[in-house]
């Protein structure tokens, strides 16, 4: 038979998940806490005791009370001593971030990257250089994570394949940690967009969720009972190469008719008539000119939108169907997209979607917009510390 928890193994347990509502929910009272853990008084103060001796946590007494009587003491993350390295590595783009405990972005550097080319040792000088600069003394970095537009092996941080990067088997998660001297965590954008999302987010509370990203291509994650589905191997979530169209346009992934062929930016712009190689003709601005323009009444764009609408709504019912999510979440530039085709999106949905999945369903905008798949990268990043705080912590002293 197998042996029960042992008592530490209970303890780090319970700081651990102590630790989670403070870093998700912000300033929680100790009374608050009691409540949600179902924990006595005394076991809640030994705990946070723990977690502020080692500098993760303070208590301070509440701003206002309101109320009568002794005033619970506040948790608070200490969310400018202990943090996290967060990376976005986009088509077209690449972001880097100091997170700290709580989710406060600190310090943010963002710079344009060249479309069609991948360097990987240019990469990662790029991104070492940004968290050069925002090195800080007396704090301590107890993660690093990274979102990448592309197919990432769960085990190492390798990019098996990524066609709007244009590369595959590029080992990405060691190549940036030995530049660092950190061990570095690696995940698909629409994957962490979606824990995002689910965790601090429009799908906040929400157990059943998609969330769809839109960038030069289209992604998604799926969240079923509270986790992300990632797959056998970590490349679950791939719904841009789900076929909609069965000969239709090509997708860069080889096949034709991908919901990311036919909804994605190339297709919105070049059904637009808007699609060339000017400054501002690629990329979120030049959707969301597009947009702008249906507003202002450009029938070309209105056209453009509502075919593009329309496949776009007929791959959410499909994925309604298989899933019976709560709620679908569309983020990157799909947000100004579904903003731009709601009707058609909708129509869609309820012409495809059994009637059981749709009557609860709710169509949203992503909450956190283009920062999405960073917050979800320095998620990525803090989930060691939030799974055993003292002993994540030691191992960052020690790094």
């Amino acid at each position: 038979m197998r042996a029960g928890p042992s008592q530490e193994d209970i303890r780090r347990h319970n700081l651990g998940a102590l630790l989670r509502h403070v870093h998700l929910g912000g300033p929680t009272s100790r009374a608050e806490l009691t409540s949600r853990m179902g924990l006595n008084r005394s076991t809640i103060m030994a705990l946070t005791a723990d977690l502020a001796a080692a500098g993760l946590v303070r208590e301070e007494l509440p701003r206002e009370t309101g109320r009568a009587g002794r005033p619970s003491l506040v948790v608070r993350p200490e969310s400018a001593r202990v943090h996290v390295l967060a990376f976005d590595v986009g088509p077209d783009r690449l972001v880097a971030a100091r997170v700290g405990l709580g989710g406060v972005i600190l310090d943010r550097h963002e710079s344009v990257r060249q479309r069609g080319t991948f360097g990987l040792d240019e990469t990662v000088v790029k991104l070492a250089g940004f968290a050069q600069r925002m090195r800080r003394k007396d704090t301590v970095c107890v993660g690093v994570g990274a979102a990448v537009s592309g197919g990432v092996r769960r085990g190492d941080g390798v990019i098996r394949f990524a066609p709007n990067l244009h590369v595959e088997e590029v080992p990405f998660g060691s190549a940036l940690g030995g530049e660092l001297g950190l061990p570095v965590s690696v995940g698909n954008d629409a994957n962490l967009g979606a824990l995002a999302e689910h965790s601090r987010g429009v799908g906040a509370g929400v157990r059943d969720l998609i969330y769809l990203h839109g960038d030069v291509g289209i992604g998604g994650g799926v969240i079923a009972g509270g986790h992300l589905l990632g797959g056998h191997e970590g490349y679950g979530g791939e719904i841009g190469h789900m076929v909609v169209h069965p000969g239709g346009r090509e997708c860069g992934c080889g096949s034709r008719g991908c919901l990311e062929s036919e909804v994605g930016e190339r297709a919105l712009l070049e059904l637009a008539g808007r699609a060339g190689v000017e400054v501002g003709s690629v990329g979120r601005d030049a959707v969301r000119a597009v947009v702008d323009a249906a507003d202002r009444g450009d029938i070309r764009a209105q056209e453009a939108l509502s075919k593009v609408g329309d496949w776009l709504g007929l791959g959410v019912a499909s994925l309604v169907n298989i899933f019976n999510p709560e709620m679908v979440i569309f983020g990157g530039m799909l947000r100004e997209v579904y903003l731009g085709s709601a009707a058609q999106v909708r129509s869609r949905v309820a012409l495809h979607a059994l009637a059981v999945h749709r009557e609860k369903l709710r169509l949203r905008t992503s909450a956190l917009a283009d920062d999405a798949t960073l917050v979800g990268a320095a998620e990525l990043a803090f989930s060691q510390v939030l799974a055993d705080p003292l002993e994540a912590l030691a191992r960052a002293g020690n790094a």
